[in-house]
């Protein structure tokens, strides 16, 4: 096929370039509208709590986009879906740019966020194709820098481009990125990348090609593909539950000032840019145990932030490595579960909504502590306790994993 002579080459592709592309485009779209959101409830008439329901219901679409559209498209090359995903991803922030009332917005939302777990399941099976195998997570990080970066630059964008120019602004903005994304993946991103041949699964032969939904469906059956899930929701959990209260933390505990709040978050988003790409390479050497260890950096910078959080120096630094530690994991945990589900794309989507149940199971636990009257440092303990249970579930999967020879084997 052609795309194999990319994997001889030393240079991660270009058509790595054009999927991260596609990845900060669907970042920008799912942070920006956090400072966007006093603009569009001010444009719609609508209260805070409906307007609210741009993110939650977003993040909602994600978890159940991921998994049906990544089932429909099965059977479709996956350079095709990917185009396909991205122009929906176009079509909903176009919508979202002209919407003429409140529920065509949160159409737009809604259509958007169906691509987004999708295009990040199989967009890693396809960025993991373009590479030698010893290379395969680091092209992961790199689609991920996309979606990283986006989370450094998202909400201080929306906000610049809203208050210059309208918050339609920021969306027609976005569509042109997802215009630019399209070309690029269809330009560039090889015919045939990320397909795979029929397989070996669970010790017997399988003639059907590991594309089928049957086939995707039958990944489930891996006792390793269930622990990978587990350990990545409880890591996103852990993390996403502390940081969903990270600004009271700041503002309450450690002294800032409300303003101080928005470079705190751009400290963090560099910590996930950095752990992202720091994690993808340490995955490609030894990928169990650069996943414990970076769930056991997370727990502890956890536990040492909660102590610590009255210290504003303490504070810049430990959120800069809750980041670090948080996306370190992340290149390695989709490359685990697409190998243990032998190239699944159903499997690498699933992982992306384990990762949004995680994160609902977080805030939801945080918030609890909080009501609970433990104050505004019990959702980094509530987080490293979550963070520890990933530990122990990822030692597990570890010691459990099949030989060195069985891991290896996938359709790469």
């Amino acid at each position: 096929m052609a795309y194999r002579s990319v994997i001889e080459r030393q240079r991660m592709p270009s058509g790595l370039v054009a999927l991260a592309l596609g990845g900060f485009g669907i970042g920008l779209t799912e942070f920006l509208i956090a400072g966007l959101l006093p603009q569009v409830a001010s444009s719609f008439a609508v209260s805070e709590a409906a307007v609210g329901w741009l993110i939650s219901g977003y993040a909602l679409s994600v978890a159940i986009g991921a998994i049906a559209l990544t089932a429909a498209t099965a059977r479709l090359p996956r350079k095709a879906v990917l185009v396909g995903l991205v122009a929906l991803f176009v079509v909903g922030n176009l919508l979202s740019a002209l919407a003429p009332s409140y529920p065509v917005m949160l159409l737009g939302r809604i259509v958007a966020a169906l691509c987004h777990g999708s295009f990040f399941g199989i967009g890693s099976l396809v960025a993991r194709s373009l590479v030698a195998p010893e290379k395969k997570s680091r092209a992961v990080a790199v689609m991920f820098g996309g979606l990283t970066l986006a989370n450094v630059l998202g909400v201080p964008f929306g906000a610049l481009v809203g208050e210059r120019w309208g918050w339609r602004a920021a969306f027609w903005a976005v569509t042109a990125i997802g215009v630019l994304a399209l070309a690029g993946i269809a330009a560039l991103v090889p015919d045939g990348a990320g397909e795979t041949p029929p397989t070996t699964v669970m010790g017997r032969s399988d003639s059907t090609p590991a594309d089928g939904l049957r086939a995707q469906f039958r990944a489930f059956r891996s006792w390793q593909v269930w622990l990978t899930l587990t350990a990545t929701a409880l890591s996103y959990g852990g993390m996403f539950g502390a940081f969903s209260y990270i600004a009271y933390t700041f503002t309450e505990v450690g002294g800032f000032s409300s303003s101080d709040v928005a470079w705190l978050l751009m400290v963090y988003g560099v910590g996930l840019v950095v752990g992202n790409l720091v994690g993808g390479r340490a995955a490609d050497r030894d990928r169990d145990r650069a996943l414990v260890l970076a769930l056991l950096g997370l727990a502890v910078t956890l536990t040492v932030f909660g102590l610590l959080a009255g210290s504003a120096t303490a504070s810049v630094i430990l959120v800069f490595l809750m980041g670090l530690f948080g996306f370190a994991s992340v290149p390695g945990m989709i490359t685990r579960v697409t190998d243990f589900a032998h190239g699944a794309a159903l499997a690498a989507s699933a992982n992306v909504s384990a990762s949004n149940i995680g994160n609902a199971l977080g805030a939801w636990l945080g918030g609890l502590a909080i009501t609970a009257g433990l104050g505004y440092t019990a959702p980094l303990y509530v987080g490293a306790g979550i963070v520890l249970i990933s530990v122990v579930v990822m030692a597990v999967a570890a010691r459990q994993a099949e030989s060195p020879a069985r891991q290896t084997e996938h359709y790469a």
